[in-house]
């Protein structure tokens, strides 16, 4: 895996990819339509954001590279890259009880408030991708 350098792209598989923490300064794209959603990302080495619809979607201190980024009604995956350890904030339901895995292993669990934000942290070392799988605990 490597950095999107067009920032945000539609993958084959239906997923996105987006953000590029090797950039030095910010740099966004706003209004990229996929699946009938618009979406706007802000990437650079300190922060990647990505927001559908204008609601919050996914962060990460500092910057990162997400591929395979897909959403669904029982929970969100992607893989993550980075120089370092991120903290990545996560936008799902609220008041809900998410399981959270890294690499196929299951980490924790963990409920969602009123906000609807997921908040952990992972390790991560460059040239080096984590698979991350968030989905509803039934």
């Amino acid at each position: 895996m490597s950095v999107i350098t067009e920032l945000i792209r539609t993958e084959a598989d239906g997923s996105i990819s987006f953000g590029n923490y090797e950039l030095k300064s910010k740099t966004k794209v706003s209004d990229f339509e996929h699946n009938g959603d618009l979406y706007k990302v802000k990437t650079f080495c300190e922060i990647t954001k990505l927001e559908r619809n204008g609601m919050f979607a996914y962060e990460s201190v500092p910057g990162t590279s997400v591929t395979g980024f897909k959403t669904t009604e029982e929970g969100v995956s992607f893989t993550v890259e980075g120089l370092g350890d991120a903290q990545i904030i996560v936008g799902v339901n609220d008041d809900t009880e998410y399981a959270l895995s890294m690499n196929g292993q299951k980490v924790d669990e963990y409920e969602t408030d009123l906000s609807g934000k997921l908040v952990f942290s992972v390790e991560l070392e460059a040239g080096k991708s984590v698979e991350i799988s968030i989905q509803k605990v039934k």
